[in-house]
C-alpha cells in the first residue's frame, strides 16, 4: 500500500510556491527523512501532506485520501484520524494532564466509552516507556519526557504513517537518540514514518531514504543518490 503518492504537486506558503513538481511516493512501512535548509520548503510539504495547506497544482494522495486543492475539505478530519503528526514545539495543552491531552484527541476524533478511552490512553504511554506519568502535569515533564507524550498521541488512532517536524531538534543528544530509537521501534512495528530533520548524525547513524528540498525542488536518494550537505 502506498501511503504517500504525490505526482507533479506544487507546494505553496502564502502566495509563494516553495517547491514544485514534487513527484515521490511512500510505502507502507517505510521510513524517510526530509532534509534541506531553513525555509526550504519541509515544513510547508509536510504542511501539504495533513492538509494544513491546499494543494494548488498537480495530484496527491495520503493514507487513500486526495489532497484538497482548497482550504477546506469535509474529508480532511478522516485524513487526518489516520495519520500521527508531530511537532517539534510539542504543542501539549499545559492546563491540563497528560491522560487529559490525550483524551482530548480521543474525543476529537469519535472515541466512545470511557474504560476503552482509559485503555488505550494506558497503552500508548506504556508504549513509549512512560506508563507512570498520566496523571502528571506537562510542565512536570522533562523535554524528551514532553516528547514521548507527544509521540503517543500522536499513536492513539493507530495510523498508518507518522508525520514528524523536526522531533529531536530541542532535545539534547542522548534524549534525540532515544527519541529515534523510539521511532525505529514504531516503523518496524509497521507504521510508515516521513522525519523532517536537520540533524545528519542522526541520519548517519540510523540511514534510510532521504528527501532533500533544495533550490526548489525535492531530490530523492533512492532516485538520485547525493551528499548531505
Amino acid at each position: 500500500m502506498t501511503v504517500i503518492e504525490l505526482h507533479d504537486a506544487y507546494i505553496m506558503q502564502d502566495v509563494n510556491t516553495v517547491l514544485q513538481k514534487v513527484t515521490f511516493a511512500l510505502e507502507k512501512g517505510e521510513f524517510a527523512y526530509l532534509v534541506g535548509r531553513t525555509g526550504s520548503g519541509k515544513s510547508s510539504l509536510l504542511k501539504t501532506l495533513y492538509a494544513d495547506l491546499p494543494l494548488p497544482a498537480g495530484t496527491g494522495s495520503v493514507v487513500g485520501f486526495a489532497l484538497p486543492r482548497s482550504g477546506s475539505s469535509s474529508k480532511v478530519p478522516y485524513l487526518r484520524r489516520k495519520l500521527g503528526i508531530i511537532f517539534q514545539d510539542f504543542q501539549l495543552l499545559f492546563d491540563r494532564s497528560v491522560a487529559d491531552n490525550m483524551l482530548f484527541v480521543l474525543n476529537a476524533t469519535g472515541w466512545t466509552g470511557k474504560a476503552r478511552k482509559q485503555q488505550r490512553i494506558s497503552e500508548v504511554l506504556m508504549r513509549v516507556g512512560l506508563a507512570s506519568v498520566a496523571g502528571k502535569m506537562p510542565h512536570q515533564l522533562s523535554g524528551g519526557e514532553q516528547q514521548r507524550v507527544v509521540i503517543a498521541r500522536a499513536l492513539l488512532n493507530e495510523p498508518l504513517l507518522l508525520l514528524a517536524d523536526e522531533p529531536t531538534g530541542n532535545l539534547d543528544p542522548d534524549v534525540a537518540d532515544s527519541i529515534m530509537q523510539l521511532f525505529v521501534e514504531i516503523n518496524n512495528a509497521g507504521t510508515a514514518v516521513l522525519m523532517a530533520t536537520h540533524n545528519y548524525q542522526i541520519i548517519q547513524q540510523y540511514p534510510r531514504r532521504v528527501l532533500k528540498c533544495e533550490q526548489g525542488h525535492l531530490i530523492d536518494s533512492a532516485v538520485s543518490p547525493f551528499e548531505l550537505s
